[in-house]
């Protein structure tokens, strides 16, 4: 069941960037804000109602007057809708795509508009596990109700609808970002023209779905964690921690690893023989861990996580088929691996490209070598960007003439 939505509160204006010129990667942005649409309601895809409900989203670049210069940004697990540019002028750490997203760019805000809104289930904005429940007063806990990353796309509709955006030029997104970019396309054909899904599955591996569980049960161990009831309390930031440390694993690769660490101790000579950080490795996974704690929610994590998992592109749409599910897409699709990407490795892409093509889908495929990991979409790639570029400039230029 697809979810319905329904009663717009009020209406948001566009924000105009301020540009400045600080910025590593080239011309920014600039100065950005995060907007807010609130709903009076909705049905999620299992049937359950949510009251009320937040979206948080940003926008760069300007609605040409056709409408029809819409790239729809999708973030992974952990993200936000901060894609590029600063909040402040004393804001030092720019969006998490700020190389990709700007004028001149990949994602060329001097041509298109760009739009990200964060997803339900996250504590970055939207509505999720930490949000107020209107009814009791009291943040949601676990009565907030399981999300699908469908669940994520529909909101994501809703505020297009709200923009009077109609026709998306493309989705775009990595990882869990990428389920949404294919859900997009398969969901709401018609909206879609084309999508970019970069270093993502059609649905979880046992090994994927593996690492998301030990993670899970990590936070639940934690004694803080008290049935997800822990917003007066102390929360659970040791069994977060721990989750983040195992995540953060599987977006890296044996090489990166390899260069970055070694076997080097932390700034000692020799083994503490206890059991300290004796090695950098370990280090700098308590330090992902520690500063993770500091921006996320422990339930959200839960959440969004087992969507994730719950994700399954044939199940949903083509009664067990990815062939089937791909049938009913109407968008020109371009793929982005990278070789040392395990948690989604190229198979996974390639058999999407397998399926695309059977049921008669314009796709092209790129395997990027790369030796950082799963996280290599979220750092600086001249192929990638170029590919990126390449493939807009002509989906824009073919749709603009029309």
């Amino acid at each position: 069941m697809i979810g319905s939505w329904f009663q717009l509160k009020f209406h948001t204006r566009f924000q105009v960037s301020e540009y400045i010129e600080h910025d590593e990667h080239g011309p920014s942005v600039g100065i950005v804000k995060k907007r807010f649409l609130h709903l009076d309601g909705l049905t999620l895809d299992n049937g359950q109602n949510l009251a009320s409900a937040t979206i948080a989203y940003e926008m760069y670049g300007r609605l040409n007057s056709r409408k029809n210069n819409v790239v729809l940004i999708c973030h992974a697990l952990t993200g936000d809708c901060h894609v590029a540019g600063y909040y402040s002028r004393e804001d030092s750490k720019p969006g998490w795509w700020e190389f990709m997203v700007g004028p001149g760019k990949g994602i060329d805000t001097d041509r298109y508009c760009v739009i990200c809104s964060n997803v339900l289930g996250s504590c970055m904005g939207s509505s999720g596990p930490a949000s107020i429940n209107h009814r009791t007063k009291t943040p949601y806990g676990l009565k907030f109700p399981l999300i699908t990353i469908g669940d994520m796309v529909s909101a994501q509709k809703v505020l297009l609808d709200h923009l009077g955006v109609q026709k998306i030029l493309a989705v775009v997104g990595g990882s869990v970002g990428g389920m949404q970019v294919l859900e997009w396309s398969i969901r709401f054909p018609d909206r879609v023209a084309t999508a970019i899904p970069i270093a993502t599955t059609p649905r979880h591996s046992a090994l994927a779905i593996a690492f998301n569980e030990v993670g899970r049960q990590a936070i639940m161990a934690d004694p803080n964690w008290n049935q997800g009831d822990y917003y007066s309390k102390k929360p659970p930031d040791l069994g977060l921690a721990v989750a983040r440390m195992i995540g953060h694993i599987t977006y890296l690769s044996d090489e990166s690893m390899r260069l970055k660490f070694g076997r080097r101790l932390q700034a000692k000579s020799d083994f503490s023989y206890n059991f300290e950080a004796d090695f950098q490795v370990e280090s700098y996974l308590h330090y992902q861990g520690k500063k993770f704690v500091e921006r996320f929610d422990a339930n959200s994590f839960l959440y969004i996580t087992k969507a994730a998992d719950y994700y399954d592109l044939g199940r949903e749409h083509g009664a067990g088929s990815i062939v089937d599910a791909f049938a009913k897409s109407r968008a020109r699709y371009l793929l982005i691996s990278f070789t040392s990407d395990w948690l989604y490795p190229t198979y996974q892409s390639r058999e999407m490209i397998k399926a695309m093509k059977k049921s008669g889908l314009e796709v092209s495929f790129c395997e990027i070598e790369a030796g950082w990991g799963h996280d290599a979409f979220l750092l600086p790639n001249e192929k990638l960007t170029s590919m990126i570029a390449g493939f807009l400039n002509n989906a824009f230029s073919e749709i603009d003439s029309h």
